[in-house]
């Protein structure tokens, strides 16, 4: 068989002797595939060893964001936990406020304000569950938990925008009913469709309270309203008398001195006269009186019971 031959000249400089190298072609070839396979090789090993590094690169890294999400979702619970009882604060000012401004409070059932049917996503259904059910259902129950207290947030603005527009439409009324009592003292008689007079000895009704204090002691007004009588009264002595509005009147009698005029506008617990004994007394006290469209009321419907010594 003819086999091809190459002959390679090796030349160092002009004084060495040229060497030459003889090679068959099939030697030639089985080199050049064995350095091709040592190549392949090398490079095989090399995105290996590439591989696996950059997994193990990327298995640390999602270690480290799992245990930051675990923190960050732990911290998310903290502060869910810290809304739910601002929420429950807030609750019940609402409901001091909706008393306050005449309307029902909301039903505990209503304030819990769930949700339910079909159609509603569950853990399972979360792209999560697949890579992390434990995580999934974690996110899951803190994103219910965040969604029902953001409603119930929703439900308690609305409550207190209703109360604030209640409130704005009574102020009037309110700022016109007798709520305090007018001086600080003793509750020396109360309010009677017949009681024994001390003085006149017989039966008769006493349209108002009687607050035993000092001679001097501050008399205010129980509401807003303008004066329409301040002098002296047959058996009221020096007496002020105020209309409030709405069928609201306040007297003040057995004064020791008057202190507003007649036409005069006040503000509730503005000062009008000072406790005295004038007209029908035996002692110093001040007669106190409500009365609604002219007629008597008993004035303590109209203020605390507990603030009465």
């Amino acid at each position: 068989m003819n086999h091809k031959r190459w002959t390679l000249l090796v030349v160092r400089d002009e004084s060495d002797p040229v060497r030459q190298i003889e090679l068959s072609s099939g030697r030639i070839r089985r080199w050049v595939i064995s350095a091709g396979a040592l190549l392949f090789g090398v490079f095989a090993l090399a995105a290996w060893i590439g591989t696996g590094g950059v997994a193990r690169w990327e298995a640390r890294s999602v270690r480290a964001q799992n245990e930051l999400l675990g923190e960050e979702l732990a911290e998310l619970r903290e502060r869910i936990a810290g809304f739910e009882g601002t929420l429950s604060d807030l609750s019940e000012r609402d409901r001091q406020m909706r008393s306050l401004a005449g309307l029902q409070g909301i039903d505990a059932q209503i304030l819990e304000v769930g949700i339910g049917g079909p159609g509603l996503t569950t853990p399972e259904s979360t792209p999560l569950w697949d890579v992390d059910p434990e995580a999934a259902s974690e996110t899951f129950a803190a994103a219910w938990d965040l969604s029902a207290l953001e409603r119930r947030a929703r439900l308690l603005s609305e409550s207190f925008d209703a109360v604030s527009d209640s409130l704005a439409a009574h102020r009037e009324l309110l700022e016109s009913t007798p709520s305090i009592l007018p001086t600080s003292g003793y509750l020396s008689s109360r309010f009677s469709k017949s009681r024994l007079h001390p003085i006149h000895g017989r039966e008769l009704p006493h349209e108002g309270i009687d607050i035993a204090a000092p001679r001097g002691t501050p008399i205010l007004a129980a509401a807003r309203g303008t004066v329409i009588r301040s002098g002296w009264v047959a058996g009221y002595g020096q007496m002020v008398e105020i209309d409030h509005g709405f069928g609201y009147t306040t007297r003040y009698g057995h004064a020791s001195e008057l202190l507003v005029r007649v036409g005069q506008e006040v503000e509730r617990g503005a000062m009008v006269a000072r406790v005295g004994a004038t007209g029908i007394a035996t002692s110093s006290h001040l007669h106190y009186e409500v009365r609604v469209d002219g007629v008597p009321q008993n004035p303590m419907n109209f203020v605390l019971p507990e603030v009465v010594p």
